[in-house]
């Protein structure tokens, strides 16, 4: 069985028309815990999924600043991973864990 804290580092795959055309370079675009690391990034995917990893790029996307009926509210920071999977490798983010 995998280790619990690989479950509190992913938080979701990042389903979007620009992690879409990355799959295609065979990378997988995921939402990160904040405080989470490249080295606790890696070791999550490789042992979740059961993939090589090469490269963790990663970004935080501040929050940004909305309007809903006149009241203004702030969108939480969101940190992404961009994950690069060796040679062969794949994972299908549409079935999940």
């Amino acid at each position: 069985m995998s280790d619990l804290r690989h479950y509190d580092v992913i938080v979701s795959p990042a389903i979007t028309e620009k992690s879409t055309v990355a799959s295609e370079r065979n990378q997988v675009v995921f939402n990160v815990a904040r405080k989470a690391t490249k080295p606790e990034i890696k070791a999550a995917i490789e042992k979740l999924f059961g993939v090589k990893v090469t490269a963790v790029n990663t970004l935080v996307r501040k929050g940004k600043v909305k309007r809903f009926r006149g009241t203004v509210g702030l969108q939480s920071d969101v940190k992404k991973a961009v994950v690069t999977l060796a040679d062969g490798h794949s994972i299908d983010v549409a079935t999940g864990l």
